[in-house]
């Protein structure tokens, strides 16, 4: 589902869209996520600025065997090894963004943020780019 506003956005400094990516996501390519959510886990503990930080996106085979039966070609898992930086409750449907482009929206994790065994789940949007385009054309 999209949604379709009933009036036009204004485009300016602060509110501009954001190219769809043109390919899927390659394993090991660093990309930005932002958001208003959880800042500490398990408790939660939400920000007044908007935060942004980087994680990496993981080989699809590496993410099924930390989510056995859970993970489908439509989701792409990113996270970092060495740091705790990953999306958190109040992050969804925020951006995966590569190089400039939309690459993904935050969807799910584990009941801990911030653990570098168990990366964040996005979805795949290369998987419905078009879906996306036809959809946006026809309406």
């Amino acid at each position: 589902m999209l949604i379709k506003f009933h009036l036009p956005i204004h485009i300016n400094k602060q509110v501009k869209p954001l190219p769809l990516a043109t390919h899927c996501p390659v394993p090991g390519k660093t990309c930005q996520i932002s958001g208003w959510g959880s800042t500490t886990s398990p408790e939660v503990t939400f920000p007044e600025d908007l935060h942004c930080t980087k994680v990496t996106i993981i080989p699809q085979d590496q993410c099924r065997r930390i989510y056995p039966d859970s993970i489908t070609t439509n989701m792409v898992c990113a996270g970092e090894s060495r740091s705790r930086a990953d999306s958190c409750q109040g992050d969804s449907g925020g951006p995966l963004m590569c190089d400039g482009r939309l690459q993904g929206i935050v969807s799910w994790g584990p009941g801990v943020c911030g653990d570098p065994k168990k990366p964040g789940v996005y979805v795949n949007l290369c998987k419905y780019t078009r879906w996306l385009q036809e959809t946006m054309r026809r309406n």
